[in-house]
């Protein structure tokens, strides 16, 4: 289900699975890389928090971009930045991977170095 709290949408598993093929959507693990290497969504790459800043800038604000973390709420704070940056197409997953019911892949499968990753399907 769809709702909405900051001015931020948010997604609960639900919705989530059922857009996460889609290719016009670009998904993002916020989370540090111990975290996700226990355990995360696969084909979701990770840029940790501390990271986005430094990288917005090069970011297609033109894009829909979702934000992953452990319960939703670091994922909050930066589609809220990123809102704040000129990002108007943000969504959080809320609840995070504590409520991520699905398949998850463990170990490092894709930490971006270049934000052009990103966009490179």
């Amino acid at each position: 289900m769809k709702s909405e709290k900051e001015g931020i949408t948010q997604w609960d598993y639900e919705e989530l699975q059922k857009n996460l093929h889609d290719e016009h959507l670009v998904f993002i693990d916020v989370r540090e890389p111990d975290e996700y290497e226990e355990g995360h969504i696969p084909g979701v790459p990770l840029m940790p928090m501390g990271e986005v800043p430094e990288r917005l800038a090069d970011m297609d604000s033109e894009k829909t971009h979702v934000f992953i973390c452990r319960s939703g709420g670091r994922s909050q704070r930066v589609a809220q930045y990123a809102k704040e940056n000129g990002f108007d197409r943000v969504i959080n997953f809320d609840g995070g991977m504590l409520s991520f019911e699905g398949e998850k892949n463990t170990g490092e499968e894709k930490r971006i170095d270049q934000t052009s990753e990103l966009y490179s399907k």
